[in-house]
């Protein structure tokens, strides 16, 4: 599978616009778009760089399907991707010209119980974190209203929208199942609350400033 190896990470069901401008990914995109299925997979960079290569991937990642694309007139791609499932890397394989892995999906499996109340227990949580950014001026804050009342759809979209940092965003992603991730969500989240709890009562700076924030890409 064609492999985009990025800064950020994409989780089934979220929205990742792309701007696409080295040539090897260009030329993926071309090749994407000339497939059966017009996808590749999104892999969160461990080490190193988005341009120019020579970086170290992750182990899983997410598929990305195109959605919507506008070619500009000096090639570069304006792409909006959907996250689709999740997927692992068996090898990878020679860059020829972009990176490429051998891979596997990772089937989300069927709950042993009812995560309606993790579900519910996680909006809440997060609600709670909004309200207390809101107190330091922050703006541009998620919509609880839009996570899935499906437990297992509304996992990945907590994890789209938490405001953490990506390597946490990646613990999400490679959580073994949804209530897997509904137990990291609520370490994650009982941390940014006391983080944002304290810097309400310092009244001082951004109240993500160190958290790595909502990814902007």
């Amino acid at each position: 599978m064609p492999m985009f190896p990025l800064g950020t990470v994409l989780v089934p069901g979220a929205v990742l616009p792309l701007h696409v401008f080295e040539p090897r990914y260009r030329a993926m995109v071309a090749d994407c778009l000339a497939a059966e299925e017009p996808e590749f997979g999104v892999v969160l960079i461990e080490r190193g760089f988005e341009v120019g290569g020579g970086d170290v991937r992750r182990a899983v990642a997410t598929v990305a399907r195109i959605a919507s694309v506008g070619e500009l007139d000096d090639g570069r791609y304006a792409l909006v991707t959907h996250g689709t499932r999740r997927i692992r890397i068996v090898s990878w394989l020679p860059d020829a010209p972009y990176p490429r892995a051998e891979v596997e999906d990772w089937p989300e499996p069927e709950p042993t119980g009812d995560l309606a109340p993790q579900r519910d227990a996680a909006v809440r949580q997060l609600r709670s974190l909004l309200a207390l950014a809101s107190e330091l001026g922050l703006d541009g804050a998620p919509d609880p209203d839009q996570v899935a009342h499906d437990p297992v759809v509304a996992s990945y979209h907590l994890a789209a929208i938490a405001p953490i940092g990506s390597d946490d965003r990646y613990r999400l992603l490679a959580a073994p199942d949804a209530e897997q991730r509904y137990t990291v969500l609520d370490g994650l989240f009982a941390e940014v609350a006391d983080v944002l709890r304290f810097r309400l009562q310092t009244e001082s700076g951004d109240p993500f400033e160190g958290l790595g924030g909502l990814d902007e890409t």
